[in-house]
Order: C-alpha cells, then structure tokens, then sequence
C-alpha cells in the first residue's frame, strides 16, 4: 500500500483513545515532516486494554483520509490488535520505529501495566521494533499538547539515530499546563490505585458498579522515579522490558522448587 522507494524512516503509529483522538494526531504532526507515517489506531476507545487481543471476533480494518501525508487505518480491535493486524496487512516492510500516543492521561508508575498505550509498545518491542510510548499528564479530549512537541521530536530522533537496547522499549511522560523543563530518566515510581467502585442502580433496581479511585505515589520524595520529576515539570523517560522474568530471585527460589 505504500511505495517501497521511500527513504524516509518509516513509522507506524498506534494508540488507545482511537484514531480521532487530539493525542494521535498531534504525535503525527510531529514527525511526519520527517518520515513515512502510516496510523493503525482502534475505531474507537481501547484505554485499560494493556496488552489484550480479541480472539473470539472477527477483526476489520478500514481506510481513513489521510493526515498530514500520514495513511490513516482504523481497526475494529485493541491496541495490540492494531500492531498485530497492521505488521501483516498494511505495512509494506518492518517499520523503522514504532510509535504509540500520545495518550490522553499518565502511565506514569504503574499505570504502565493497564496501558493499551504502553500495550502497543510491549507488542512492538516483542516483534523487534524500536518502540516508544508518550503520554500526557492530562485526560481531556480538549488538551493542549503544544508543550508535547520538543520532547516528542527530540526522543524520536535521538532513538531513530541510535537505537533502543535489545528487548527494550521507552515509557515517556510529559507534564500538562507547562512547557517542560527537561527530559529525566527514571524508574516508574512506587503506587497503588484505591480502587474504589462507585454503586449505582439501573432502571430496574439492579445495583452495577463504576470503577472509580485515587493514585496514591507511595515514594512522593524519591528522586529516583517519574513521578517525582513530573511533578517538578519535568517529562521523564522510562526504560522498559516486556520480558517481566525476575532473574535475581530464580537463584534463591531454585531449591525451594526444584526437584
């Protein structure tokens, strides 16, 4: 579907608000005076997806007008679905760079770990492609993503001329309501969700839950994790494995299992 005598780097992007989502176009607006851009995003939104495929429905893909040069696809399916999906039916080789954002809302932390942002990028990372998660500390459709700009284009060139270590991808998270003030590398902080469920009652009398609940940054102090220099209005950059092996523990553990 594209043509194989493009130069330019080639970046697939993805994300998990959907392919009319502020986040996903501004991210294209980034890079695509640079590079060959195709956009494989859900129709629709995927967020909390982590790194679930659909497996008991069929999946279509349908083309969208294109965006600033970029070829738009929407994908009936998870974030996941769309690198899987799009690595065999639209990209006409293995993209150079994979791209995943910039989502609407942190995955600062743990949040990582039910991100369908971050979900993409493990995929990627899994299939041997360089692969970088954005986020923007702000969940409203209406976000300003002008301060996402610097810290996008200067990530992407820097892991486009240098790559990524092998079997790891790139969390990075960027402050809302500010220009940053830097980029920081860091380990994504300690926290937990409260995990509070709302009730309510239908029509009918039936009572159904909405899931609600605070974060809660169990190390505030730490100069060490993300969160600690976003709330300083600084962006920060997480390295990341999808292999989630413990080597350090299989040593101590081995006697007690081994048999």
């Amino acid at each position: 579907m594209t043509a194989q005598s493009d130069s330019r780097p080639l970046i697939m992007i993805v994300n998990d608000d959907g392919i009319t989502a502020p986040g996903l176009r501004y991210l294209v607006s980034c890079v695509a005076a640079d590079a060959k851009v195709i956009v494989v995003a859900p129709d629709g939104p995927q967020s909390g997806k982590a790194s679930s495929i659909t497996v008991e429905q069929p999946l279509h893909i349908t083309r969208q007008e294109p965006f600033e040069g970029a070829e738009m696809y929407a994908v009936s399916g998870t974030p996941v679905d769309c690198v899987k999906l799009g690595i065999n039916t639209v990209m006409p080789r293995h993209p150079d760079l994979l791209l995943s954002g910039i989502n609407h809302g942190s995955n600062s932390a743990c949040n990582l770990i039910y991100s369908g942002t971050m979900g993409a990028v493990m995929e990627g990372t899994q299939l041997g492609i360089p692969s970088i998660g954005f986020s923007l500390l702000h969940h409203s459709m209406s976000a300003d993503f002008s301060g996402c700009g610097s810290i996008v284009r200067s990530v992407v060139a820097n892991v486009l001329a240098e790559g990524l270590p092998a079997d790891v991808c790139l969390n990075v998270n960027i402050p809302a309501r500010c220009t940053p003030l830097g980029i920081k590398m860091a380990r994504g902080g300690k926290g937990h969700w409260t995990d509070e469920y709302v009730r309510y009652e239908d029509p009918h009398g039936r009572p159904f839950y909405w899931l609600s609940g605070k974060f809660v940054n169990d190390e505030p102090d730490n100069p060490d994790t993300d969160n600690y220099w976003l709330a300083r209005q600084y962006a920060t950059v997480v390295p990341v494995r999808p292999d989630q092996s413990y080597l350090p523990a299989i040593e101590p553990l081995r006697s007690r299992f081994e048999k």
